[in-house]
C-alpha cells in the first residue's frame, strides 16, 4: 500500500491552449504535486496538445467530441495507477493546496468516496461573477441536493476514489455530448458512495458561461435534458428505493461484501 493516495488529475481539453496553459502551471505550483496529469484532447485544431506535453501531461484522445466522452475517456485512463481521480477544466485555476486538501480530506475519512467545491469566478463583471457563484453553482448545489438526497457533484472542481468510477462507468451516459456529465454522474451516486461538498474548497473557473444569456440558458436548459436522458434514474422515487434496497442488502449480510468494501490505505506518521 502507498504511503499516500496516487492522484491523478483528468482535464478534458477542447481549443483551449491559453486556458490550459495557466491551469497546468497552477497545478505544477502545487504543494502536494498529482502523481499523474491527464488531459484528453477532444479533437482540438489549436496547440492544447503541445501545452499539456510541455508541462509533462499525460495526453490522450477522444475523437468524439462532447464533455461526457472526453471526462469518461480521462478517468477510464485515471484507472491505471491512481487511488483518487481529481477532475479540473481547462479553464480552472487550482489554488497552490487544492491537490493538497484533496489528500487529506481523503487520507482522514476512508468512507469519503466523491470529494466536491464550489466556484470563484474570475474574467466577468463583479455582478457576472457574482450570479455565477451564487446563482449557477450555489443554486445547483442547492436544489441538486435537494432532490438527489448528495451534493451536485462540479465537474471543474471534485475528486473521487477509482471505486467510484469502476461502480458508475458502465451506468453514465458517457457517449452522450449533449448532457452535462458531472450532473449525470451524480444522478449515479448513491449516499453509500460518500458524497461531500466542502464549502471551502473553492475553484476559480472562467465567467465564460454566464457571459451571455444564450451560454447561460443552454447550460440550464441541459439540466432538463441530463434528467430526462436518465429518467427515472434521477427521479426521487426511483432513488429512494434503490436506496432502500441497498441498506436492506448490507442489513442482511451484516457488513459490506467485496463492491461495498473500502479503500483503507497504510499511512506512515
Amino acid at each position: 500500500m502507498p504511503l499516500a493516495p496516487r492522484v491523478a488529475v483528468v482535464i478534458p481539453c477542447r481549443n483551449d491552449a491559453q486556458y490550459l496553459e495557466a491551469c497546468l502551471a497552477a497545478l505544477a505550483a502545487q504543494t502536494h504535486p498529482a502523481d499523474r496529469v491527464i488531459v484528453v484532447d477532444n479533437a482540438s485544431t489549436d496547440a492544447s496538445a503541445d501545452v499539456a506535453r510541455r508541462f509533462g501531461a499525460v495526453v490522450v484522445s477522444e475523437p468524439a467530441v462532447g464533455i461526457w466522452p472526453a471526462a469518461a475517456r480521462g478517468y477510464d485512463e485515471a484507472l491505471e495507477g491512481a487511488d483518487i481521480i481529481a477532475r479540473l477544466d481547462a479553464d480552472s485555476r487550482p489554488h497552490p493546496d487544492w491537490v493538497a486538501r484533496l489528500v487529506r480530506a481523503f487520507v482522514s475519512d476512508p468512507t469519503l468516496g466523491v470529494l466536491t467545491g464550489g466556484a470563484e469566478f474570475y474574467g466577468g463583471s463583479p455582478l457576472q461573477n457574482y450570479l455565477g457563484e451564487r446563482w449557477y453553482i450555489g443554486g445547483g448545489h442547492y436544489w441538486i441536493r435537494k432532490w438527489l438526497g448528495i451534493p451536485l457533484v462540479f465537474g471543474s472542481n471534485f475528486a473521487m476514489r477509482t471505486r467510484v468510477w469502476q461502480r458508475v462507468r458502465d451506468q453514465v451516459d458517457r457517449g452522450n455530448a449533449k448532457i452535462h456529465d458531472d450532473l449525470d454522474l451524480t444522478i449515479r451516486l448513491r449516499s453509500s458512495d460518500g458524497v461531500r461538498y466542502d464549502p471551502q474548497l473553492r475553484m476559480p473557473v472562467s465567467a465564460r458561461p454566464v457571459q451571455t444569456l444564450g451560454g447561460l440558458s443552454r447550460r440550464v436548459f441541459k439540466v432538463a435534458s441530463t434528467f430526462a436522458a436518465s429518467w427515472p434514474e434521477g427521479a426521487a422515487w426511483r432513488r429512494a428505493a434503490l436506496e432502500g434496497e441497498q441498506r436492506g442488502r448490507v442489513d442482511a449480510a451484516g457488513e459490506w461484501g467485496s463492491e461495498g468494501e473500502e479503500w483503507t490505505p497504510e499511512y506512515g506518521s
